[in-house]
Order: structure tokens, then sequence, then C-alpha cells
């Protein structure tokens, strides 16, 4: 909006073609026929060996810490470093159950689909109607190719969840009912499933071609027997929990257990060089000087309210990027989360 002898536009710079080209955003906002590059992920020594102890034991991982430490996005630096493919999400919430988690069973479908003409008096095969959800197809991996699954704030879901949980980590197996009663019907005792496809990000009509990894996984399926599908090779699980509630002894014993520590300004700073270090190159002394400030601000957050990482970064990329920038920008930026007092 613009008054009549006024050239600019409402963000204040005077406008002379529309649409106006945006600036780049940071690496991690930026969509195209890649998908976004994840902010460097930057873990301490300590941490390393509770998620090399997981591994080891085939534990399932669970991370606790503040919201925006990096809990979600340890499961997808994992990924990356042993080259597993893309992550299989499954974000709980209060009405989640863990059925959806390990299959979906289109009855619907399959009613429609019988009454249709074509389709008159046949049988229709259940297994065409049945999708393995995220935890389905994570247990269903082939042997020497596990996947990544992240169970993502679990303290959100229902009491029972994760005792629900505890039984097939346990027993590696589930069953699919529907398939059961099929094998018994007809007694062909096997049958083939879909997996849930986490497809890797790629724009329409750009030509690029998925990840070899990614690309098995979209195209697969597996082999229920008897109604049952059996753990070949467990997961690499990831549960994060943001705290809200406490996990019965049972869930907790069974489960290898990392608690992600707020920043220190050491920290921080390798996080910062990680994800800046070829922009620091041409920065000035009083960028880089308030760089420093910014993070030595963060890790005094503690006496002004609890502030995420991300924020951090999304500040520095503010001040790297931005010739003339108002300092009361990045306080809204750099807002803390549990109070409304900027820092």
């Amino acid at each position: 909006m613009t008054s009549s002898d006024s050239p600019q536009g409402l963000f204040g710079d005077p406008h002379d073609t529309l649409p106006v080209r945006l600036p780049p955003g940071p690496p991690w906002r930026r969509f195209g026929p890649q998908r976004p590059k994840r902010p460097a992920y930057v873990i301490r020594p300590e941490d390393t060996d509770v998620v090399n102890a997981a591994l080891q034991l085939r534990r399932p991982l669970l991370v606790t810490g503040f919201p925006g430490v990096g809990k979600s996005s340890l499961a997808y630096a994992l990924a990356d470093d042993l080259g597993l493919g893309d992550v299989l999400h499954w974000p709980v919430n209060s009405r989640s159950v863990l059925t959806e988690a390990l299959y979906r069973y289109d009855a619907v479908a399959r009613l429609r689909d019988a009454t249709a003409p074509e389709h008159s008096g046949r049988r229709l095969p259940v297994e065409k109607y049945v999708v393995l959800g995220p935890l389905g197809t994570a247990l269903a991996s082939a042997a020497g190719s596990p996947r990544v699954l992240l169970i993502d704030e679990l303290d959100k879901g229902d009491i029972d969840l994760p005792n629900d949980l505890l039984t097939v980590f346990e027993d590696g197996a589930f069953e699919i009912p529907e398939l059961s009663r099929q094998a018994l019907e007809t007694g062909d005792r096997t049958a083939r499933v879909s997996l849930t496809r986490p497809a890797p990000y790629q724009a329409p009509d750009t030509g690029d071609e998925p990840s070899k990894a990614s690309s098995d996984a979209a195209g697969s399926s597996a082999t229920v027997v008897d109604g049952w599908v059996y753990c070949q090779e467990f997961p690499v699980v990831v549960i994060t929990s943001n705290g809200e509630r406490d996990f019965p002894p049972a869930f907790l014993r069974r489960c290898v257990r990392l608690d992600l520590r707020d920043p220190e300004p050491d920290h921080l700073k390798d996080v910062v060089k990680a994800q800046f270090g070829e922009d620091f190159s041409g920065a000035d002394e009083d960028t880089l000087a308030a760089v420093e400030e910014m993070i030595d601000k963060f890790g005094e957050a503690g006496r002004h309210g609890r502030l995420a990482t991300d924020q951090l970064l999304n500040a520095i990329h503010l001040r790297l990027s931005t010739v003339h920038l108002d300092p009361r920008v990045l306080d809204v930026v750099l807002r803390p989360l549990d109070n409304t007092d900027a820092p």
C-alpha cells in the first residue's frame, strides 16, 4: 500500500518493477530442485559415545532436552553420517495410536473396488490395500539395510503408548489381523505389502535423479507371513521428548537415554563456525564483533529466558547478509521462548 505521491512500497524501498526479487534465505530455508541444506550438526564427544552405545546395543535412543536444542536434527544427522537414506518420521500427538505407525488398511477403498462392475464377483487381495507405516517400514527393513526412524515428541502421546511401543521393540514383530484372516481363509500364507515412501525432495520436471538409497526404499515392499511382519534388521530409532511427562521404568530401561544440554559458549562457537565458516572470510571487524556479542548474549540467556540454537543461526544470517540492520530486529529474532521480554 502506498500514497499517490510515494514510489515506495510497504517495506520502504522503491519498487521499480514487480514482482520484487527477495534476498536469498538461509541455506536451510532454500527450496528448489534439491532439499534444503540442514544446518550443520555439531555434537559433543560425550554425546557421541551415548549414540554409539545405542547403535551397538540395538536399542532405541531416547533424547530429551529443551525445544530447539537439536533432538530431532540428531536423527537426520545420523542418517546422513551413516548413509542410511531418508529418515522415517512419526510425529506423535495426543491422538496417536500404535497402529497408525505400524500399518494402514484402506477398507473403504477395497469395498469401493469390490462393488465396481469390473470386479464383480472377484475376491480382491487384502495386501493391495495395506501400507506399512513408518515404524512398520523400519521393522521390515531388509537384513543389512537398517533405516532411521524418528519418533518425535513421544511425551505428547497417550499414557499407554510407550508400553505399546515396548512390546513391538522387544518382539521385533507385529501382526496385521486383516492379513492373518486372509491367510486362514485362503491358505495363501505369504503376501507382499507396500512400504511407507519418504520421497526425497524433488521439484517436478527437473530431471534430477533421487539418491539410490531413496529410490530403493521408495519402490520396495515387504513380505508378510501368516499376517506377521518380522524384523530382520533392528532400525536406528531416535525418540524425542520435551520432558512434558515421565515414562514408565519398564520403557526407560530398554532405551539408551541422552539428555542434550543447553549449548555452552564454546559449543555454540563450534556450531556457528561449522555453519558460517566460509561466510566469515569476507566479513569486516564490526560484523565479527557483532556475531561474537550475539554468541555471548545467547550463552547468557539463562538469566533472561530460554533460546533455541536455530534462533542464533537466524540472527547471524541476518547480520551477515543485511547491510543496514536495525539492532531491534535481532532482539526480536533472539526473543526468549519462555517469556515475553526481549534479551
